[in-house]
């Protein structure tokens, strides 16, 4: 069963209702304004702290990011993220700089906690957009960057965890589950996931970010799905579709899904509708309902004709305008999907519009 388009109109302007009455986001605040996944609530306080100094929207998108990147408890981001299928923590990250229309990225990068430090080196001293796997680790050493072992030991057990539960063909033992490590019982709580033979999660934090000037800029850094094939790519460091900056108009990214991200190009979708007047929110409603309508491969679709994965995305215009909208309300284990602002108002999570409430 194909999903309607009269549905998605449908679930679409409920969401627009509820959005008016101060129900799914709060009130907008003003120049300078920072929006984020929700896992950027301290990187979202610290560039708007650091916007409002005077500094340049994209030093404070990336200090902002830094903290998450930092964080060995977030294990989507940085130092602490889950590695890929053979054990290695590879970094995705991209930069966009508003004011001056450039942008940098690096993918596949090993050793190098700040990814997004990297891309910004890329923006500024390079001819070139997006360094990858050696090329970036060559280039981040060059630059000065050490190359760090990032597995961190909660990341290393859960890692250990998925190889032993992989396959009932391989020397492995699958540890009984009254002696699975803590680690992993905080893993799956926090994701929800009760067999890791097929991962489909990952994370990410997108950061856009307006000064009082008006001035834009984004930045994206994840460490990619879990487990993921070594040197898998997925949206956050290509530009037009993990982070996309235009100073005319606003800045946009996405979490979530990313190789659904990349083939609608949302971060730049979403810009061109804002600058065809959409709200921010509605145009990252629009964005999704694009994706669920192009979206046509049956292992990828619910029965009801409904995507299996979740995409969030995050946005705000050259007005201090900002939303955010999720494919599903909720997340698997029944937590509302929020993200991320600060602005005059303070620093503060807020529900996300959504385009579906239930899968």
């Amino acid at each position: 069963m194909r999903l309607s388009r009269r549905e998605l109109l449908r679930t679409t302007a409920a969401v627009a209702a509820l959005a008016q009455t101060g129900q799914a986001q709060g009130k907008e605040g003003g120049r300078p304004v920072a929006i984020s996944s929700a896992n950027g609530l301290r990187a979202v306080e610290l560039a708007l702290r650091r916007m409002q100094e005077g500094a340049d929207p994209l030093d404070a998108a990336v200090a902002g990011v830094n903290l998450v990147e930092d964080d060995p408890a977030d294990m989507t981001v940085g130092y602490g993220g889950v590695p890929n299928e053979e054990g290695v923590v590879q970094f995705d990250a991209c930069v966009m700089h508003g004011p001056s229309g450039r942008a940098g990225a690096v993918a596949a990068l090993e050793g190098v906690k700040n990814p997004t430090k990297v891309a910004k080196l890329v923006m500024e001293t390079t001819d070139h957009v997006l360094l990858v796997g050696p090329g970036a680790r060559h280039f981040a050493t060059v630059n000065g960057f050490g190359n760090e072992n990032l597995l961190t030991e909660k990341a290393r057990k859960v890692w250990l965890f998925w190889k032993q539960n992989l396959s009932d063909k391989d020397k492995w033992l699958e540890p009984e589950p009254d002696r699975y490590p803590p680690e992993v019982k905080e893993f799956i709580e926090q994701f929800g996931w009760d067999d890791f033979r097929r991962p489909q999660s990952g994370g990410t934090i997108h950061l856009s970010a307006v000064d009082t000037r008006g001035d834009l800029a984004g930045c994206t850094s994840t460490s990619g799905l879990f487990f993921k094939m070594p040197g898998r790519v997925g949206d956050s460091p290509i530009i037009g579709a993990g982070c996309f900056t235009d100073n005319e108009v606003g800045s946009a990214g996405g979490t979530g899904r990313g190789e659904a991200n990349i083939l609608v190009s949302g971060g730049h979708l979403i810009v061109e509708l804002m600058r065809q007047g959409k709200h921010p929110r509605e145009a990252c409603l629009m964005t999704l309902e694009r994706i669920a309508r192009t979206t046509r491969e049956k292992r990828l679709l619910f029965a009801n004709g409904r995507p299996k994965f979740d995409i969030s995305f995050y946005a705000l215009d050259k007005a201090g305008r900002y939303g955010s909208a999720v494919m599903y309300a909720f997340s698997t284990i029944g937590k509302r999907r929020q993200f991320a602002v600060a602005d005059a108002s303070g620093a503060r999570k807020e529900d996300c519009a959504f385009l579906f409430e239930r899968r």
